[in-house]
């Protein structure tokens, strides 16, 4: 198969699968025939392996290094996505209330909310939905049952564009987030949390994986009727490989955290995002042609959504930026416009890139 088009030439501003570090594509390349000088391939040893289970240690230890993890948490490297914890976090976690506590701020707490809806009475402590989710209500303004089982929230609505700059805190409450879009952007205070969790399509690799970080306390306490797959003890006890793990998924996913740390840790991360968000939101507030219809104090430094007013030039801005090889701007089928998703593997340049395409494509309407 002959690859005519050059990877150089093209930015993926997709919300997810998203794009990976080139170094780190070049070293799986690299790597790929003959891992660790086993004489096979990473995605061929065996997840019992001793060349695995020193994988594994390896990347824990640098996910601990990075995010600053308190001893009193694990990380688990689950499957089903994201999407999964909707109902695992419910079926492990609800007290003798049976009532749960969720923040709605757009598409993906929708999400959680109905899954939840299934095993608990669902409290909505806050909702931006009487303003079209553009943004979070202030903190004084949530309604919150502090006996609820768990609060929780999503840190980063990808499809809307909106970001939590703040971690809510309620008590002995426990705090539960979804962090699929934002989870690595920038530094996390952990121990204000029972529970993260983020799919790893958009900043850490590939989909297939869901990284969780626990707080090992709240596993004592677990029933044992859970289901086994579902319940968090069985993924915490047996190392995360009660069955097989996706081992290369887990892998990638080492190489993109060990990145991270070899160029600057979350904090040059979150730098180097606020300048890169800074620059394309600058551009759409003094355009004539597009605008973004979130609260700034809220925007999303991952997910940048911007419109125009008139479908057919919608069409045509997204047609001639695939002919300029600026992919993947579509913005979600539930509002339209265009979404730009600016992830860690982001660059500058490609940012820029991005502008100049659309200052040419305003001029020429």
């Amino acid at each position: 198969m002959k690859n005519s088009k050059k990877r150089e030439h093209t930015v993926n501003f997709g919300a997810g699968p998203a794009v990976i570090p080139d170094e780190v594509l070049k070293t799986v390349q690299e790597e790929l025939l003959n891992w660790a000088d086993t004489g096979m391939s990473v995605m061929e040893i065996s997840h019992r392996s001793k060349e695995f289970n020193i994988l594994i240690e390896q990347i824990k230890n640098d996910l601990k290094k990075l995010v600053k993890i308190p001893k009193d948490f694990e990380v688990l490297f689950l499957q089903g996505g994201a999407t999964s914890q909707f109902s695992m976090i419910p079926m492990n976690f609800l007290n003798n209330t049976k009532e749960s506590e969720y923040v709605l701020t757009g598409y993906w707490s929708q999400k959680a909310i109905n899954e939840a809806q299934k095993f608990s009475k669902v409290n909505i402590s806050a909702s931006g939905k009487d303003f079209n989710f553009t943004t979070i209500p202030s903190l004084k303004k949530w309604t919150v049952n502090k006996k609820s089982s768990y609060l929780h929230y999503t840190s980063n609505e990808t499809i809307e564009g909106i970001e939590f700059d703040f971690v809510p805190s309620f008590d002995d409450l426990p705090v539960i987030s979804d962090m699929s879009s934002n989870f690595l952007s920038k530094p996390i205070d952990i121990s204000s949390h029972s529970l993260i969790y983020s799919g790893t399509q958009k900043n850490i690799g590939t989909s297939g994986l869901t990284i969780v970080i626990i707080n090992k306390n709240l596993i004592n306490s677990l029933s044992s009727t859970i289901p086994t797959m579902f319940n968090y003890t069985t993924h915490l006890e047996s190392d995360s490989r009660y069955n097989t793990p996706p081992v290369f998924n887990i892998y990638l996913a080492g190489l993109v955290i060990r990145w991270i740390l070899e160029n600057g840790g979350l904090e040059q991360m979150e730098r180097r995002n606020k300048l890169k968000s800074e620059q394309l939101y600058n551009f759409i507030d003094q355009s004539n042609l597009f605008y973004n219809k979130v609260v700034p104090k809220f925007r999303s430094r991952m997910n940048i959504t911007f419109h125009v007013e008139d479908k057919l030039i919608e069409t045509k801005f997204l047609w001639e930026a695939e002919k300029n090889n600026l992919i993947n701007l579509k913005g979600h089928r539930s509002i339209g416009g265009f979404r730009a998703s600016l992830y860690n593997a982001i660059s500058f340049e490609d940012v820029e890139k991005l502008i100049q395409f659309m200052k040419k494509f305003e001029v020429s309407i």
